[in-house]
C-alpha cells in the first residue's frame, strides 16, 4: 500500500484586533499611551514657560517702569537745583592793571562744591565725610544746610585741584562740582586799598573794582588800567611800613600825585589787608585812611592861610604880626609850639610855623573870604575822584571868630588826605586845581583846571614852603639832588572835653621838584611816639617830614626827575628877596 502523501502547510501571520488588545487599564502601557503621555507632559511644559515668561516680563515691565520714572525725577531734580543754582557771569571779569600794564587783579576758573539736599542719602555722614577732607567747614551747619528742603545749597567755593580731588574721592551722592570765576590779586597786599576787591560773584565790592565795575563787566574783558605805579607804590609802602614801626604808631598814609595832570601815583593805607583774603580782614585793615579817614590836620593848613593874607592883600611886604605872649578868643588860649616871641613877618609866621600870627592873618581876613578860599581848594567837599570812599570833611557848626582863628592853624576841621593832597597839588600847578584821579591820562591829553588861587599867589606859597625845608622845621625832608619845597604838620587829636596833647596826627606835604614842581608826596602818621633818634618828639617835624624825604629819593627816579646839584643858599634867598620891600625881579636859574 502506498502510503498518502501530505502537503505542509506554512504558518500565517496573526492579524491583531482591537478585540485582541489588552484593555488600557493594564499594566503595561503601549505605544500609544506612551506617545499620548509625552504629549500631555511636553504641553504641560510649554505652559509652564509661558507662565513663567509672562511673570519675567511684567516684573521687567515694572522695573524699565521704575527706572523710567526715576530717570525722570533725577532729570527733574537736576533741572530743578540748576534753576536753584545761582547765575554765574557769563562774559568774562577785565583785568585791573597798573599805568605800565602790571596785573593787579584778574579772574582765573575754580571748582566749587554744592550740594542738592534731595539727593543726599545721609545728611549727617556726608557733612561728617566733607569736614573730613575740608576741615575748615562745621559738621553741625553742613548737616542743616543738607537737611533742607532747598535744591540747591553751596558747600565750598573756588576749591584748589587737590580739595576737589580729595571730596571726588569721597563718592558721596547729591555732591556736585561746578566751574565759576575767582578774582584773584597777584600782588597781595600792595595798593589794596587803591585796587579794593570783589565778591564771590565777580561784583566789586571797594576801590577801583567797585569804582570801575560796570567796565570790568561789560567791556569785553578788556584790562582797565589804573594811574598807579607799583614801583612807585612799592617803595612809598616799604618806608611808611618802616617810620610807622620805628615810631609805634597806630596808622599810617602815604599820597603821591601828579600835580598838572591829578593822577594818583602811590595810595598807601596802613594797616593793610589781603584782597585775597577780604573776608578776613578787620575794620580797621580795611579802611582807606588815604579817603575815608578825616584828619585834623593841624599846621599843614597855614600854607592855605598864607595863601589868604597874600590874596586879600593882608601881609604887605615887610609887616608884621605880634607873635608875643598868648591870643586870647573866645575863651581860649592859643600858643605857639615853637614860640619865637616876637612879632613875626608872614614869611616867618610860617617858616616857624606860629599858631598866633596864622590866627591874627585869618580873623583880619574874615571867616567870609577863609571859607571861600577853602572852598575852592575843594577842602569843604569830599575828595571828587572816582572811588566811593572818600569822605566828606567834618565842618564846624558854627564858623565864628573862634573856629576862624583854630581853622587857620588846622584844628576844628577835619579832612581827608586826598583833598589836602590835592589842594597842595593845586599850589604847585600855578593855583589850577585838578580833580584828582585813578585812571591813566593818555599823553597829549587834555586835562580840564579850574584857576582857584591866582599864580602869583601859589608861586609865593611855594617859595614859602621851601623856605621851611630849607631853614624851618622841614629841614628832615631834604632829599639831596632833589630841590623839596613843603609843611610839616602836627595836630592834637580831639578827646574828651578837649585835645590830648599825647595823642598826635604828624604830617608833611612835600612838592618836588620846587623848581619845575610835577609831584605832591602826603605823609601822615597817627599817633607816632618819639624815640631817642627824635629826642622823644612825634611832631610831623621830627616823624614825617624823614620820611617824606627818603620817599622822594627813592621814587623821584622811577618817576623821570633827575638828580642835580643846587645852591640851597642861593634857594633861600630867593624866597627872601620875594618878601622883602620892593623886590628886585628875581630870576630862578634854569639848573
Amino acid at each position: 500500500m502506498i502510503g498518502r502523501w501530505r502537503q505542509k502547510k506554512e504558518p500565517q501571520p496573526r492579524i491583531e484586533t482591537y478585540a485582541d488588545a489588552a484593555p488600557l487599564n493594564e499594566a503595561a502601557p503601549d505605544n500609544l499611551t506612551r506617545v499620548l503621555r509625552v504629549e500631555n507632559e511636553d504641553a504641560s511644559a510649554i505652559e509652564d514657560a509661558r507662565r513663567r515668561l509672562a511673570v519675567i516680563g511684567f516684573t521687567l515691565i515694572i522695573a524699565f517702569g521704575a527706572l523710567g520714572v526715576r530717570a525722570i525725577e533725577l532729570a527733574l531734580a537736576e533741572t530743578e537745583a540748576t534753576a536753584a543754582a545761582p547765575l554765574l557771569a557769563e562774559t568774562r571779569r577785565g583785568d585791573l592793571v597798573d599805568r605800565n600794564g602790571q596785573v593787579l587783579a584778574t579772574t582765573l576758573e575754580t571748582w566749587s562744591l554744592y550740594a542738592d539736599p534731595q539727593l543726599v542719602w545721609d545728611a549727617r555722614e556726608t557733612a561728617e565725610a566733607l569736614v573730613s577732607v575740608l576741615p575748615e567747614l562745621s559738621v553741625d551747619e553742613l548737616t542743616a544746610n543738607l537737611s533742607s528742603r532747598r535744591r540747591f545749597v553751596w558747600i565750598q567755593r573756588n576749591l584748589t585741584p587737590r580739595q576737589r580731588q580729595a571730596v571726588f574721592a569721597l563718592g558721596m551722592p547729591g555732591l556736585e562740582f561746578r566751574t565759576e570765576p575767582r578774582r584773584v590779586y597777584p600782588r597781595g597786599r600792595l595798593a589794596a586799598h587803591a585796587i579794593g576787591h570783589a565778591s564771590r560773584d565777580m561784583d566789586g565790592l571797594a576801590g577801583a573794582e567797585a569804582a570801575f565795575n560796570v567796565a570790568l563787566s561789560n567791556d569785553g574783558g578788556r584790562p582797565v588800567p589804573l594811574s598807579i605805579d607799583m614801583g612807585v607804590q612799592f617803595h612809598v609802602d616799604e618806608v611808611l611800613r618802616r617810620y610807622m614801626a620805628e615810631f609805634e604808631a597806630l596808622a599810617a598814609t602815604g599820597i603821591v600825585m601828579d600835580v598838572e595832570t591829578g593822577e594818583i601815583l602811590s595810595l598807601v593805607s596802613l594797616p593793610d589787608f589781603d584782597p585775597n583774603q577780604a573776608g578776613d580782614a578787620d575794620p580797621g585793615e580795611r579802611l582807606n585812611r588815604a579817603l575815608q579817614a578825616r584828619y585834623e590836620m593841624g599846621s599843614t593848613f597855614k600854607a592855605f592861610t598864607v595863601a589868604l593874607a597874600l590874596e586879600q592883600g593882608i601881609a604887605e611886604p615887610g609887616e608884621t604880626f605880634d607873635a608875643r605872649g598868648s591870643l586870647q578868643i573866645g575863651g581860649h588860649t592859643i600858643d605857639d609850639f615853637h614860640a619865637e616871641n616876637r612879632e613875626l613877618t608872614l614869611e616867618e609866621v610860617f617858616t616857624h610855623s606860629s599858631n598866633i600870627g596864622s590866627s591874627l592873618i585869618a580873623l583880619e581876613a574874615g571867616a567870609d573870604a577863609q571859607r571861600d578860599l577853602l572852598q575852592r581848594l575843594r577842602l569843604l567837599e569830599r575828595a571828587p575822584i572816582e572811588l566811593a570812599e572818600s569822605a566828606t570833611p567834618l565842618l564846624p557848626q558854627r564858623w565864628g571868630p573862634t573856629e576862624t582863628a583854630t581853622i587857620s592853624y588846622g584844628h576844628g576841621i577835619a579832612v581827608s588826605p586826598l583833598a589836602v593832597a590835592s589842594a597842595f597839588a593845586a599850589i604847585a600847578n600855578d593855583g589850577v586845581y585838578v580833580r584828582p584821579t585813578l585812571r591813566p591820562v593818555r599823553p597829549g591829553e587834555t586835562i580840564p583846571g579850574e584857576q582857584v588861587i591866582a599864580p602869583d599867589v601859589a608861586g609865593q606859597v611855594l617859595d614859602l614852603m621851601r623856605e621851611v625845608v630849607a631853614n624851618g622845621t622841614g629841614g628832615r625832608a631834604e632829599a639831596p639832588g632833589f630841590l623839596v619845597a613843603g609843611k610839616t604838620g602836627t595836630a592834637e587829636k580831639p578827646d574828651r572835653g578837649g585835645y590830648n596833647e599825647d595823642r598826635l596826627i604828624s604830617s608833611f606835604s612835600a612838592v618836588f621838584p620846587y623848581d619845575d614842581p610835577q609831584y605832591v608826596v602826603l605823609v601822615i602818621l597817627d599817633e607816632p611816639h618819639g624815640n631817642a633818634s627824635t629826642f622823644g618828639y612825634a611832631t610831623g617835624g621830627w616823624t614825617a617830614a624823614p620820611a617824606a624825604g627818603e620817599i622822594i629819593s627813592r621814587i623821584a627816579s622811577i618817576l623821570g626827575v633827575e638828580r642835580r646839584d643846587y645852591d640851597p643858599v642861593a634857594r633861600s634867598a630867593l624866597v627872601r628877596a620875594a618878601l622883602t620891600p620892593d623886590p628886585q625881579p628875581v630870576v630862578r636859574p634854569d639848573e
